[in-house]
């Protein structure tokens, strides 16, 4: 049912968006990534891809609807994810670097390589929290984060916008990356197979204002 509409799903869920989204962030976008649960615990939805060629024209799906996983304690509320809550946001955000072991690739999306000294920093406490950063390229004030290149679920990934700039506590290091299966999580990403992630970053246009918008199916 919710993907047939897309247009009031995307109208409800601009009144739950964070402070960081302008309120007319979809009348600009050309692009939207629709990610649904069918209850705020679930741990498993699906993701549908949507395109329009103008800002006048109508949206339409793109390809085939795809299974994803959340959080291991599902979505958070629009605006109630904190760090460490084992749960995904719920929202609108931006899409913005894509990253990855490989030293290049061929994308239209900005591309960041992983190093072995690459961190996501998710110290609340920290000048670089909710940063990617090299290690050795900055002076290091944080006691946590990822090592990116250590987990295998970033050989390729793109970064979610989400509590940009950062809030202390609100989450951190939220990206769109590989799954471990389909009975797998994740500790607040949104993950995927492989080959349907490779196809969305190769999709994905910045002119377009590419767009996540996730959350509870009944909520929207």
């Amino acid at each position: 049912m919710l993907l047939v509409r897309l247009g009031a799903l995307l109208l409800i869920a601009a009144a739950c968006q964070p402070p960081r989204i302008v309120p007319n962030a979809l009348a600009v976008s050309r692009q939207a990534i629709v990610v649904v649960a069918d209850q705020p615990n679930a741990t498993t939805g699906k993701l549908q891809r949507y395109e329009r060629d103008s800002l006048q024209a109508p949206w339409r799906a793109a390809g085939d609807a795809v299974p994803v996983v959340f959080g291991r304690k599902g979505l958070a509320p629009a605006g109630q994810k904190r760090e460490g809550d084992g749960r995904s946001p719920s929202g609108i955000f931006p899409l913005g670097t894509v990253f990855g072991f490989a030293q290049s690739i061929d994308l239209r999306m900005p591309y960041r390589q992983l190093r072995e000294t690459t961190e996501c920093v998710d110290d609340s406490a920290s000048f670089y929290y909710n940063q990617i950063v090299d290690r050795d390229m900055v002076p290091v004030d944080w006691s946590s984060s990822e090592k990116m290149r250590e987990i295998g679920q970033y050989h390729w990934g793109v970064v979610v916008e989400y509590n940009t700039p950062p809030k202390p506590q609100r989450g951190s290091c939220i990206f769109l990356h590989i799954w471990s299966g389909p009975n797998s999580t994740t500790a607040g990403c949104t993950a995927m197979r492989q080959e349907d992630l490779q196809t969305i970053l190769l999709w994905l246009d910045p002119r377009a204002n590419p767009l996540l918008v996730q959350g509870v199916e009944a909520g929207f």
